[in-house]
């Protein structure tokens, strides 16, 4: 018999645990899996709450749909038929106590055209002229191991940079421009910059990927990401599932490993996915784990809030479905969701939800994380007055800290996520790392990962 053991029971270790309960049953050989999860529940950073006929997520709120792993995930689970997409809308970036629109032919605020560029209400006559030269210096010396902030500023400009295109690119990746590489962001600008000598160029000649993509760009289930995480478990009849049982080591053991778990004893296994943070990673290899490496690994924290009213969706504009917040003005959130628009069913009978965003890059961040119920509901309320000019007592509050749990792809993330696999393939054979703190933060690439992980486990048998 062949056991595999997969630690961490969010979307990641759920999508490897899957697959190889799909491929132990296509084999049809004698093959025990085991699922490690900590926590009394499954799913990790997605998780599904209800209240007052609201559907609000704990963590991320939707799936980009794009990926080919999700397609196929969807599929295998037979929820075709309780997908959701999101609805579309401009949105917008906060500046100067005023809303100003996202030119709809720019991709993470970045124009595809002139015409988009001189659109733009953020950006002054000087600063598009700035950004025009774009179309004339194509020499260059950047790799996709540059800063993409470095990157950019050379041929847009800083004034396009930082007034339209850093809020929307610094809140998707959760740090600086300065310390994020082409590689781990947008590697295509790059590709786009050395084939048509022109960003905006390269953009616009790729527009219909783009405008494609953006129209149901995101699915969600008509039961909110739970759903998902439901029939996952639920599919998974022939797998050892342990919940509330926490992995404290892992050793070897002859010629395999012992996973080691708290109160329980240890579980021998021929091959191990770890499915978890760095820190956890590190952590349940000890002393063994190569510090330097670990130590590159960084994370940010973030406190989202959900307000849901007794008052109706229709007193937001129109045609909005959200605004990031670019500074200069009293609101203090990073961010907005106008929930009920964007995603209709978390409020089915048309009642009005907002979800705001508090990000570790907030210079306030320390004192809003210290926060108690009541001073965080009066914070909020106080920036969506400033911001919509909405004033009403919410019926339904739910806030959820993310403390150090959000992955930060920094300068030299790509060269110590490959010291790591190099280090495990040299010292611990069929252990396999995955999941947003190495591969990718977004849910579609966490199951491409897992998945991939599981095929990779299965091969080498």
């Amino acid at each position: 018999m062949k056991r595999y053991i997969v630690v961490g029971g969010g979307i990641t270790g759920l999508s490897a645990a899957h697959r190889l309960h799909q491929l132990a049953g296509e084999s049809q050989e004698d093959i025990q899996i085991t699922l490690i999860e900590a926590e009394e529940r499954l799913g990790g950073k997605l998780w599904t709450l209800q209240e007052e006929g609201f559907i609000m997520e704990a963590g991320a709120d939707s799936i980009v749909a794009r990926h080919e792993a999700v397609g196929i995930l969807v599929d295998d689970l037979g929820l075709r038929d309780r997908v959701v997409h999101n609805a579309t809308g401009i949105s917008y970036l906060y500046r100067d106590g005023e809303l100003h629109a996202i030119p709809a032919d720019t991709v993470f605020g970045i124009p595809m055209d002139k015409e988009s560029l001189m659109a733009s209400t953020l950006v002054s006559e000087e600063g598009k002229q700035a950004a025009l030269k774009d179309f004339e210096e194509a020499d260059h010396d950047f790799t996709k191991d540059s800063p993409i902030g470095a990157f950019l500023r050379a041929f847009l400009g800083d004034e396009v940079v930082e007034r339209q295109v850093a809020p929307v690119l610094s809140g998707v990746y959760s740090g600086s421009l300065d310390s994020l590489t082409l590689g781990s962001t947008l590697p295509y600008l790059l590709d786009y910059k050395n084939e048509y000598g022109s960003i905006i160029r390269g953009l616009g000649a790729n527009r219909e990927k783009f405008q494609s993509q953006a129209n149901k760009k995101f699915l969600s289930f008509d039961g909110g990401l739970s759903v998902l995480i439901d029939r996952m478990e639920e599919k998974m009849s022939g797998v050892r599932i342990l919940k509330g049982a926490k992995a404290e080591r892992l050793e070897k053991d002859g010629d395999g490993y012992l996973v080691s778990v708290q109160g329980q004893g240890g579980f021998r296994a021929d091959g191990v996915i770890l499915a978890l943070p760095d820190s956890q990673v590190r952590g349940l290899l000890d002393q063994a784990a190569p510090k330097k490496v670990f130590e590159t690994f960084t994370n940010a924290s973030i406190l989202t809030m959900y307000l849901g009213y007794d008052v109706p969706d229709s007193v937001l504009p129109a045609v909005g479905t959200g605004f990031i917040n670019a500074g200069n003005g009293q609101v203090v959130c990073d961010a907005c969701t106008w929930t009920s628009r964007k995603w209709t069913h978390t409020s089915p009978d048309g009642r009005l939800l907002v979800r705001l965003f508090y990000k570790n890059s907030n210079p306030e961040f320390e004192e809003i994380s210290s926060m108690d119920k009541e001073e965080l509901i009066a914070l909020a309320r106080r920036d969506l007055k400033e911001s919509l000019g909405l004033d009403a007592e919410p019926s339904v509050v739910e806030i959820t800290p993310w403390l150090g749990l959000m992955p930060k792809y920094g300068l030299g993330h790509r060269a110590a996520v490959e010291q790591l696999e190099q280090f495990l393939d040299g010292n611990y054979p069929n252990i396999h790392v995955a999941g947003a703190s190495f591969h990718g933060v977004g849910i579609g690439l966490c199951i491409a990962d897992g998945r991939e992980k599981a095929e990779r486990l299965i091969k080498t048998r």
